[in-house]
């Protein structure tokens, strides 16, 4: 027999762990993921609701200065990996 799937997933609406998925009506976080790092699963809400500019590909310098202060500033928190909401913005938003 399959084990149970993690109600955390149908929570969360994602279809596994770590696959994140837009989240357009939530009031403030624009992303969801159910982060899972070894047997530690947790449900993560990242990433500003609405914001535009930036992005992967910046084509205007205060574009490109502004992806490089996001990393800058949260360098510490996206090194904490996978259990981190700021890991997940920067693969996903930045």
């Amino acid at each position: 027999m399959a084990p149970k799937a993690d109600p955390r997933l149908k929570r969360a609406g994602v279809s596994g762990y770590n696959k994140p998925k837009r989240t357009p009506n939530h009031p403030t976080k624009s992303h969801v993921v159910v982060a899972k790092d070894g047997d530690k699963v947790k449900t993560i809400r990242f990433g500003q609701q609405g914001v535009s500019g930036a992005g992967k590909s910046p084509k205007t310098a205060p574009e490109k200065a502004r992806r490089k202060s996001f990393k800058a500033r949260h360098a510490s928190n996206i090194a904490k990996g996978k259990m981190s909401a700021a890991y997940w913005a920067n693969k996903e938003k930045w």
